[in-house]
């Protein structure tokens, strides 16, 4: 079986063991044993849902930190569209991106101004395209491995390019390369995120063999020292033009903001992965088809609503269009052109597809697959149904798939196991009534035929 990294995981010292987690997880990749939570590699999406949920803070999102920077000769920060809602009205764009040369960087390109390119070449894709509709958006890393293991038909209805992230860093490199004469590998783009599912995208990234990006550090790690920064474009007299993108780029922060980007004729925008799970279960029994464009994002409210974020996601939401607002009329850095060209030399579509992942093999042998199917689907049918979760496993569904790989016991069902002490106490007490010849009372026997 492959192995993959996974972002999240399990602070076992605060594990309580509430079953919280496996309630909200989307793809059931939850379980509670002896006491502790338990996460099935194989089925977490990196979605961080038990993040949130999580009452005692037991789920992290491992991500880079500022150490890593000195591996490498020059450093660029790729601060995702979201960001920028995490701070106050009053705070200045060009102030918060001239802070990440106070924390060690030595240049930042805005992830806004790769998601333009983007969100040009889908239109551009969408008006030559003549099959199957709608086409997905693949800019959220965990929606796409969401698709992998539960909606696999789908795949090849995912847009056809690489994500902002990774064409940001593409684009940061070669131009510093050719600014400094630094080559290409020894400088490092390090990506700020909202979300630990970009974390994984770039150690397992799906739609090209090699992540350009270097580092995915969270934007709850680095927040703090961004604001004990801000001020030093004025202090050090700072240049006033580091900001490029426009509304279109930065819009690609919460939902609907990809989008209007992309222009679509007919488009359709979601937000929280229960919600996206509702709309691909519609599609994939073959509704909406007279929608072009399909823009997915795992967080309620798109990427504002990141779990590594800090402000509430409607405060970020509100922050983010204001800056949309106030920088709205700003001139695209990339002429129309320029985004033609670019999408003429298909440079930035991906190079690889996104394929299905395998999840729950019974066995390899298919003869003795289809017979565990079978006593899966009989084992469900004999437990109560009511997915309660006390059992350690997120619906008596799962609980049966747990019992069937061995990892589990029909017992584990609190119902089953009280039917089981009933059935056992009830033989007990026949037992207990049930007086064996040599423990019983013998002396009227030992009267009969006694001689006075």
């Amino acid at each position: 079986m492959n192995t993959y990294f996974h972002s999240v995981t399990l602070d076992t010292d605060k594990c309580k063991g509430c079953t919280n987690c496996i309630k909200r997880c989307p793809v059931e990749a939850i379980r509670v044993r002896d006491g502790k939570a338990v996460i099935v590699e194989e089925r977490c999406i990196d979605c961080g849902e038990c993040i949130r949920e999580c009452p005692n803070h037991a789920k992290i999102a491992v991500t880079d930190s500022l150490a890593k920077l000195s591996e490498y000769k020059y450093n660029i920060a790729l601060p995702a569209p979201s960001f920028f809602g995490q701070f106050k009205e009053q705070v200045n764009i060009e102030d918060v991106l001239y802070a990440f040369r106070g924390i060690g960087f030595d240049e930042v390109f805005e992830v806004a101004l790769a998601a333009e390119i983007v969100g040009h070449s889908v239109h551009e894709f969408l008006t030559e395209y003549k099959g199957k509709r709608p086409i997905f958006s693949s800019a959220c890393p965990a929606v796409l491995r969401l698709m992998q293991i539960k909606y696999p038909d789908l795949l090849d209805q995912v847009a056809p390019f690489l994500t902002p992230m990774e064409v940001a860093a593409r684009i940061a490199k070669e131009q510093a390369s050719r600014k400094t004469g630094i080559p290409y590998e020894e400088i490092g783009a390090f990506f700020i995120s909202p979300c630990p599912a970009k974390v994984t995208e770039m150690r397992n990234p799906m739609t090209t063999k090699h992540s350009a990006v270097n580092g995915v550090i969270g934007v709850n790690l680095i927040y703090k020292d961004i604001i004990r920064h801000l001020g030093d474009r004025t202090t050090n007299g700072g240049p006033d033009k580091l900001q490029r993108a426009t509304k279109f780029g930065m819009a690609w922060g919460y939902v609907t903001g990809e989008s209007r980007n992309i222009a679509a004729a007919t488009t359709l925008a979601v937000g929280g992965i229960h919600n996206v799970i509702s709309l691909l279960e519609e599609i994939e029994r073959g509704e909406l088809k007279d929608v072009d464009f399909v823009e997915v994002q795992a967080c309620t409210g798109g990427c504002v609503g990141g779990p590594l974020n800090i402000q509430n996601l409607f405060v970020g939401r509100i922050r983010l269009r204001d800056l949309i607002k106030r920088f709205g009329t700003r001139e695209a850095y990339f002429t129309e052109a320029d985004l033609q060209e670019i999408y003429r030399q298909n440079r930035f579509a991906a190079t690889e597809p996104v394929e299905p992942r395998a999840i729950m093999t019974l066995d390899e042998d298919v003869s003795r697959a289809l017979m565990k199917m079978e006593r899966l689907d009989q084992i469900t049918d004999e437990l109560p149904g009511l997915d309660c979760g006390a059992c350690g496993s997120p619906s008596c569904r799962a609980l049966a798939e747990d019992i069937i790989r061995g990892i589990a016991f029909e017992t584990d069902c609190v119902i089953k196991l009280r039917e089981k002490v009933k059935i056992l106490a009830e033989e007990i007490l026949d037992l207990a009534r049930i007086v064996p010849p040599s423990m019983s009372d013998n002396s009227k026997k030992g009267d009969v035929g006694r001689e006075d």
